[in-house]
């Protein structure tokens, strides 16, 4: 496989929210299935940094380094020989416009463009976004390193899914391959989630607004590959 991005993704906040699967189930990409945690349906709010971005090995001037905050639940593809588990995405915001213009148009990635600001220190992360009088925040504290998840825990489910499914059309879906270390996790507290999700994500969604995370996790993140994808129908 062709090596398409790497970059290190760090300093991740994920809140994640238990759902009814039924609220996903128009998102759902073709030739895949929602992957459960012991009948558990989640969507995740993460907030990372992209730093040392390279496309094709090649470093873009001021498109280095730049945050990402998305809206993404978990699914599967069943093959003969394995199962593979992975995301896929409701929205995807980063501050850069020709990041978001080539995601969604050469690869049917629901980008936009809002802008955003990061705030990061040893112990404390906080992401913002805004656009149109929408302004969200996220923010953690840091504590200590809690190493990293056993292998059958809901963290780990939630951490470490290393494929990715775009819903290019109703019966198209390309596939690609994510690859980075096993991530530990940092204890995180404090946790300020201020985002209208109506607003931001669309109005399905609108209820998370009020809702309790089921819970929230933090990893430094690490070095990460992505390979070119390809159509899997």
């Amino acid at each position: 496989m062709r090596k398409f991005l790497t970059a290190e993704w760090r300093d991740l906040i994920m809140a994640n929210y238990e759902v009814e699967p039924s609220l996903l189930t128009p998102y759902i990409p073709a030739g895949t299935t929602l992957d459960l945690y012991q009948g558990k349906c989640f969507v995740s709010l993460v907030g990372f940094m992209f730093i040392d971005t390279r496309v094709l090995g090649f470093l873009i001037p001021f498109h280095i380094n730049f945050e990402e905050v998305n809206l993404r639940f978990y699914v599967r593809r069943t093959l003969e020989s394995e199962i593979r588990q992975g995301v896929t995405f409701i929205r995807e915001i980063v501050p850069l416009p020709a990041v978001s213009l080539v995601a969604r148009v050469a690869y049917g990635e629901p980008y936009e463009t809002w802008d955003m600001k990061n705030t990061r220190g040893d112990d404390q992360i906080e992401y913002e976004w805004s656009k149109g009088g929408v302004k969200n925040r996220i923010r953690v504290s840091v504590g200590e390193d809690l190493g990293v998840p056993a292998s059958d825990s809901v963290e780990h489910f939630l951490v470490e899914h290393y494929w990715g499914y775009t819903r290019r059309a109703a019966t198209r879906t390309d596939e690609y391959l994510v690859e980075h270390p096993t991530w530990a996790l940092s204890a995180a507290s404090d946790a300020y989630i201020d985002v209208d999700f109506g607003r931001t994500y669309g109005e399905k969604f609108a209820f998370l607004t009020e809702a309790k995370p089921y819970s929230v996790l933090f990893t430094r993140g690490s070095e990460i590959v992505v390979y070119q994808g390809k159509a899997i129908n």
